[in-house]
C-alpha cells in the first residue's frame, strides 16, 4: 500500500507536510515549520535566512526562500537533499506524537501529492521523484533502528 500526503490539514499524515507546525531547535536556532528551516538554507549566514525564519506562515517562508532576487547559495544544488534530510529528521526527533505516526506506517511507501513539484513530490502525472517522501522514509528507517536500540 502507498500513503500519500501532502497539505498539513489531512488527518493523520498532515504532519509528513513541511507546513505542519512542528517546531523544532536546529543550529542552536528555533524553526517554527521545517518549512521555515528549508528556505533559509539557501541563504545561511545572511541576513535572509532569519528573515525567513521569522515570518509567521510557512508559506510565507516559501514565498521567501523561492524569490530569486535574493543570492542563493552556490551550492544549493549539491546540499538541498541533506538540508532537507536534516530538517525532517529534528522534527521527528523532536515530537514524540509525529514520530509515532511516521513510525506506524510500517514499510507503506511514503508519497507527497503535490501536482506541481517533480522533484520533492511525484508531481502530476506520478512521475516525479518524490525525494520527500524518500527522506521521510529514510527517516523512519533511521528511527526505527534508534528505538530497537533504545
Amino acid at each position: 500500500m502507498t500513503i500519500y500526503f501532502y497539505s498539513n490539514r489531512e488527518k493523520p499524515y498532515g504532519c509528513f507536510s513541511n507546513f505542519s507546525a512542528h517546531g523544532f531547535t536546529l543550529d542552536g536556532v528555533w524553526w517554527p515549520t521545517s518549512e521555515h528551516y528549508f528556505q533559509a538554507q539557501k541563504f545561511v549566514g545572511t541576513p535572509h535566512a532569519d528573515q525567513i525564519r521569522q515570518v509567521k506562515l510557512p508559506k510565507d517562508a516559501a514565498r521567501l526562500g523561492r524569490q530569486r532576487t535574493r543570492p542563493l547559495r552556490s551550492d544549493w544544488e549539491q546540499v538541498k537533499d541533506n538540508v532537507m534530510r536534516k530538517g525532517v529528521r529534528c522534527k521527528f526527533e523532536t515530537h514524540a506524537d509525529i514520530r509515532e505516526t511516521l513510525l506506524s506506517t510500517r514499510d507503506e511507501e511514503l508519497v507527497e501529492n503535490a501536482p506541481s513539484d517533480y522533484y520533492w513530490g511525484c508531481g502530476q502525472t506520478g512521475a516525479g521523484k518524490n525525494m520527500l517522501g524518500k527522506i521521510l522514509m529514510e527517516v523512519r528507517e533511521a528511527l526505527r533502528s534508534h528505538n530497537s536500540r533504545a
